[in-house]
């Protein structure tokens, strides 16, 4: 598949579960408002990672792939001046109708990761939940680092594939949240490469060895436990987070 194809297919994907989460909101069953707490705590990795980006106060903030636009309406909550895109229109309008629901500031934008339409030199600090994997990291890193200040950071979450025992559970066996568009697929160290020839300094932390099992566990307390346990394992052996079922991304640029 060419990548215009799949960027229309990615398009479609993300605009049809837009037009669905529209429909909730206009039903009565969803509220665009929220607490900080509902985002940052809803992946056991969100909250570690967010806190990664440092103080946000007055800071140029890009929210990559904003999705939904929860994690615009925390960033402008810190403090920072959000600018988000998405490549689906539908979700840059939920966005931007968030943040007007949570009394916040920010502008929303349909973009393409791999052609961002942003000056250069135009942001302190970059966001980004489960986007990486579906842009090409070369065409994405050289705009990402374009559009980065000196100093700046960039902090991304992402579905990692270095656990062959995991890649096929996801391939071949059912769990709530499966649903994923055609062509997208966990990241590898091979696809990091072009991050690492791009920044100077590229961070990678696993999350969830262990505590994967949540995705199929209902007994908060052992999820807890399960969580206690990586967090000692992927300390004392730090190799360990090839692993994991989610990595935290932290580029720099110098």
């Amino acid at each position: 598949m060419s990548g215009r194809d799949r960027r229309d297919s990615e398009q479609l994907f993300h605009d049809r579960q837009a037009a669905g989460r529209v429909h909730a909101f206009r039903a009565g069953q969803v509220d665009l408002r929220f607490a900080d707490a509902a985002y940052l705590g809803h992946e056991t990795w969100i909250g570690p990672a967010f806190a990664k980006l440092g103080d946000l106060r007055g800071k140029a903030a890009l929210d990559y792939g904003c999705g939904h636009g929860m994690a615009a309406v925390v960033l402008a909550r810190a403090g920072a001046r959000v600018t988000a895109f998405d490549l689906s229109p539908g979700y840059v309008a939920e966005a931007q109708e968030r943040l007007r629901a949570n009394g916040v500031a920010g502008t929303c934008v349909v973009a393409d990761g791999e052609k961002l339409p942003f000056p250069d030199l135009a942001f302190d600090v970059v966001w980004g939940n489960a986007i990486l994997h579906h842009v090409d990291l070369a065409r994405a890193g050289r705009e990402l680092v374009r559009v980065m200040r000196p100093g700046g950071l960039a902090v991304f979450c992402e579905p990692w594939g270095g656990n062959p025992a995991l890649s096929f559970a996801r391939r071949y066996l059912p769990y709530p949240g499966k649903d994923r568009t055609p062509d997208e697929l966990p990241l590898t160290r091979r696809e990091l490469r072009p991050l690492r020839a791009i920044f100077p300094r590229v961070e990678v932390e696993g999350h969830q060895l262990l505590g994967m099992a949540r995705r199929v566990l209902a007994r908060p307390r052992l999820c807890r436990a399960l969580d206690a346990t990586d967090a000692r394992l992927l300390r004392a052996c730090p190799s360990l987070w090839n692993w994991c079922r989610y990595v935290v991304i932290v580029v720099h640029k110098g």
